[in-house]
């Protein structure tokens, strides 16, 4: 009866929380421009009662908000996303981006309307012993808008015992909520690899050092990194996604240099380790063989989005208890996607989840420039978010 009186309470303002989801669907921001998004919900925010504090990771803010009893001394947070893509818009709905060139393509208008209809829901029943942190968090499309926050004092300002990150998923059926213990999303690192040959006439090659031949072989042997170094059981994902050489308007000319761009993807920090020494080993053997100078660059952009156990269980059994045993995926198949939350779970226990919307059957995935968030399942979200808190911070804790 209670979690059926959350969902309906949440139910009784979804209008309110489309009308807002649409507005920022609508006026789309890119990582660290998120000013009028901010503004918005610090506005709402503040009408609630909440205390808040801008500008923590530049654009982002933290409402703070007590419960009916403070004598736990314990503190939760919960944390959404507020930044777009920079993807031109092709989706016909009344509400498309006014901003060219922008768009909400992977839902984090929807999250960030997620967590707003937990804040008035949290404000209005106050049914927790302690504090809630409710954490917007600015530029989480590989910019580092969570390491920002970090490096302004987040957890030092506003102490959180546990965290917690949800994100649409259009491959789970509206209101379905999947989650799983240990990692859930993978590692992301990006590489540029640059050869250095000799350039010259396309016919007289044997007076050049062709770094588009050397660029080949690098490229078949670096995918044999996956499938002859990484233990079967393990997963790794190695991916050469941009090739730069040479001029299509001088088809005869051999250039001198060639650049290679990709990505790495991983669970584990040892196979992480793993697949670097032997992209290091690969290239210094092409080098030495084809006489070139090869430097690789390389950059661990995020760690893996790794769950606590404890709290991985904890989402699985208040999905449970609200929606059901049937609209729940305890051992979700983890992502080789990655997330900027994980550098929050590095210092904090806790879990991200997948919030299920729909759509990928019909093309409605993510970063595609059709997407949509599906705002049927914002009362799902926002709560799963607000019991969340209620289960971490019972009235009856001492």
């Amino acid at each position: 009866m209670y979690a059926k009186n959350i969902i309906e309470s949440i139910q009784s303002f979804h209008e309110e929380l489309t009308a807002i989801r649409q507005d920022i669907h609508a006026h789309p921001e890119l990582g660290f421009q998120e000013s009028r998004t901010s503004d918005l919900v610090a506005s709402a925010l503040k009408a609630l009662g909440y205390q808040v504090h801008r500008n923590v990771g530049r654009t982002g803010l933290v409402g703070v908000l007590q419960g009916k009893k403070n004598t736990s001394g314990r503190s939760i947070g919960l944390r959404a996303d507020m930044d777009a893509l920079p993807i031109l818009e092709t989706g016909e709905h009344g509400y498309a981006s006014t901003n060219k060139g922008v768009m909400h393509a992977c839902g984090h208008d929807g999250h960030t309307t997620v967590l707003l209809g937990a804040a008035r829901y949290l404000a209005e029943t106050r049914n927790f012993n302690g504090t809630v942190n409710l954490i917007f968090q600015p530029a989480e499309e590989g910019l580092g808008g969570a390491q920002a926050m970090l490096d302004d004092g987040l957890f030092e300002r506003f102490p959180c015992d546990s965290i917690f990150g949800l994100h649409n998923w259009p491959g789970l059926p509206p209101g379905v909520i999947g989650v799983c213990p240990g990692p859930m999303m993978a590692a992301a690192d990006l590489f540029d690899i640059h050869i250095e040959g000799r350039g010259g006439h396309g016919a007289h090659a044997y007076q050049t050092n062709d770094p588009i031949i050397i660029a080949a072989q690098l490229i078949n042997a670096l995918q044999t990194i996956v499938s002859r170094n990484v233990p079967a059981p393990d997963s790794a994902v190695v991916t050469v996604a941009a090739v730069k050489a040479g001029n299509i308007e001088a088809k005869n000319v051999i250039p001198k240099d060639a650049l290679l761009c990709g990505t790495v993807r991983t669970f584990s920090p040892a196979i992480q380790e793993q697949v670097i020494a032997r992209m290091q080993e690969i290239i210094a053997g092409i080098a030495s063989a084809f006489n070139a100078k090869i430097e690789l660059k390389y950059n661990k952009l995020f760690p893996a989005t790794v769950n606590t156990p404890e709290h991985a269980s904890l989402v699985a059994d208040v999905a449970t208890e609200l929606f059901g045993k049937e609209n729940v995926v305890p051992n979700l198949t983890p992502s080789m996607g990655s997330e900027d939350f994980s550098v929050m779970l590095k210092q904090r226990p806790g879990a991200y989840f997948r919030l299920g919307q729909g759509g990928a059957e019909n093309g409605c995935v993510l970063h595609s420039s059709i997407f949509n968030f599906n705002d049927a399942v914002i009362p799902t979200g926002s709560a799963m978010f607000c019991r969340l808190v209620e289960r971490s911070l019972p009235l009856d804790a001492a």
